[in-house]
């Protein structure tokens, strides 16, 4: 077995639909591969299937249309990386609730397991936007990749001032590759892409959804060592990504400035595993300081 056919088959696989994908994360690592699962699941291969609409596909064609798909999506630059990869994002696979597979657009490098989120409002004030790009500024000096779900505002600030600083950045999407959402960030995917990565959990072509969005929100605290809330509301993305980092046991920091404006930032405040801060050093010190402790960070 080839790994192309194994990723053939846990395409194939996470198509029937048959249980949720975190399921199937855990088999696909307990077996050792999505082909013995897909073969537990649906048949030993040119069986028929009983799980789909008649008429229904054999098992053989199910994983060669998947192995189609991987070739056209492989063509438009999008690579399919399954929990059984070496370059599946390792604090990720870390997480209880990792996705059995991400695309990525781009090369992920192993460096990029000593990253940090910087998250926040879309419609950003002039004071937040410099704050993220100070935040990403010093991530980078300090050889920290930033990781950022290219969303207008903060998300956006983190990005460019990465980039512009030569350093590494993670763009983890509510989308699937194919599609670029806000649309004016597209140039901006891009060149994420083209110097750094852009991932998502979702089959390329998926649009946005409102579902979509708090799920990439979990994917991006599981990359990343710890989460940073610059600006956001208490109906933004950033808020609930501050709940599911907690839940996963990694770090999270919000700015001194965000616990002054908001109240859900100042009931976060007080929970373990928050922390406040007003200068960017603060927050390296604190995840240098986990790193070489007996905290979960595993990067």
């Amino acid at each position: 077995m080839t790994a192309e056919h194994d990723r053939a088959a846990m395409v194939a696989l996470l198509r029937t639909g048959r249980r949720p994908w975190v399921e199937y994360a855990a088999l696909v690592e307990e077996r050792g591969s999505a082909e013995a699962v897909f073969d537990e699941e649906l048949g030993s291969p040119g069986g028929q299937t009983t799980l789909l609409p008649e008429p229904a596909e054999s098992a053989d064609e199910l994983i060669e249309t998947a192995r189609s798909d991987l070739e056209r999506w492989a063509a438009r630059g999008m690579r399919l990386v399954t929990v059984l990869d070496s370059d599946y994002p390792p604090n990720l696979r870390a997480v209880h609730d990792r996705p059995p597979m991400v695309f990525v657009a781009g090369t992920l490098r192993q460096s990029d397991a000593r990253s940090v989120a910087v998250v926040g409002a879309r419609q950003a004030t002039p004071s937040g936007i410099e704050q993220a790009a100070k935040i990403a500024e010093h991530l980078v000096e300090r050889k920290y990749t930033v990781v950022s779900g290219l969303a207008a505002g903060i998300d956006t600030a983190a990005h460019t001032t990465a980039l512009s600083r030569h350093g590494r950045t993670l763009a983890v999407i509510g989308t699937g590759l194919a599609r670029a959402y806000p649309p004016q960030n597209q140039p901006l995917q891009r060149r994420i892409a083209d110097q750094c990565a852009v991932v998502s959990q979702f089959w390329p072509d998926s649009p946005p959804t409102r579902r979509s969005f708090p799920m990439r929100n979990a994917v991006m605290s599981g990359i990343a060592l710890a989460t940073v809330v610059v600006e956001a509301s208490h109906t933004s993305g950033a808020r609930i990504q501050t709940r599911l980092a907690l839940a996963q046991g990694r770090p999270v920091f919000l700015l001194g400035s965000l616990v002054d404006r908001q109240a859900w930032a100042r009931e976060y405040a007080d929970r373990p595993g928050t922390h406040v801060v007003h200068e960017p050093e603060q927050i390296t010190n604190v995840i240098d300081r986990l790193m070489t402790s007996d905290s979960p960070l595993v990067a």
